[in-house]
């Protein structure tokens, strides 16, 4: 079993089985991807006063499991507000996914307590959940990742609510930053509260939109997922992300739809 979703290879990384997504083995889920460029975007300038506001990934093509590469760069520099653009690309230095980022500077704002949202998340439950769509792989997304439903399932069709938190590292070695782990989840909206059966229909995301108003504290994230098909074979997933202290932002997957 692989110790991380990724590892060090020269300028760039090496996919491990741990990035494997549901719908072909040979592919990677986009959360592993995303998260990676997260970490891209973290390691420019300044980002102990910045925070990614909204980051969205536009996934061109899927993403192989082998050796990738992540650059990034502030293409509108700001005091306040900057936004920056990354590429993850495969080994032959093809653009696999695109992402745009705004990053705002952090402050100290006070405010009413009358304009906050206080709603709690959903309680953490005690015991694991083991239930799974079966993907006919054993090592994948799915195994690297520990999750716990509150309120419906992957095997159970309509809206969703699962605290999922990592097993495992983004990049061997290192502890993932409360980015990170915000992204490495943010894509599991379509497939935790999919409404169709997997055994017949496709439902995959071509972009993942995340909106974060504050970062995560601790390992465990709740994804509060709704996913809406459409006959024209387009639709959309939405996810309200949260950690035990109560709501940090949304993801936002447009979604198409296919007979299989």
């Amino acid at each position: 079993m692989p110790d991380a979703f990724y590892e060090r290879d020269g300028d760039g990384f090496r996919a491990s089985a741990l990035t494997r997504g549901p719908w072909d083995p040979g592919h990677q889920h986009a959360g592993p991807p995303a998260a990676l460029i997260g970490r891209e975007i973290e390691a420019l300038v300044d980002s102990d006063s910045f925070q990614v506001g909204r980051v969205t990934f536009e996934i061109l093509r899927p993403v192989p499991i082998g050796p990738v590469s992540v650059a990034a760069e502030v293409v509108r520099p700001g005091r306040r507000v900057q936004l920056v653009e990354a590429t993850l690309r495969d080994g032959d230095g093809e653009d696999l996914i695109r992402a745009r980022s705004w990053r705002i500077r952090v402050s100290d704002l006070d405010l009413p307590d009358d304009v906050l949202e206080l709603r709690d998340p959903p309680p953490l439950p005690d015991e694991e959940s083991t239930e799974f769509f079966p993907t006919g792989q054993e090592v994948g997304y799915h195994s690297a990742m520990e999750w716990r439903s509150a309120e419906g399932s992957f095997v159970e069709p309509g809206p969703a609510k699962v605290w999922m938190r990592q097993r495992v590292p983004l990049v061997a070695g290192e502890e993932p930053s409360p980015l990170q782990r915000s992204l490495v989840i943010a894509d599991v909206g379509n497939g935790v509260s999919a409404v169709l059966d997997w055994r017949r229909y496709i439902f995959v995301n071509v972009d993942l939109t995340v909106n974060l108003e504050r970062l995560p504290e601790g390992e465990w994230i709740c994804v509060d997922a709704v996913t809406r098909p459409r006959e024209s074979g387009i639709g959309s997933a939405e996810s309200e992300l949260s950690d035990r202290r109560g709501r940090i932002g949304r993801a936002v997957q447009t979604l198409l739809f296919a007979e299989r």
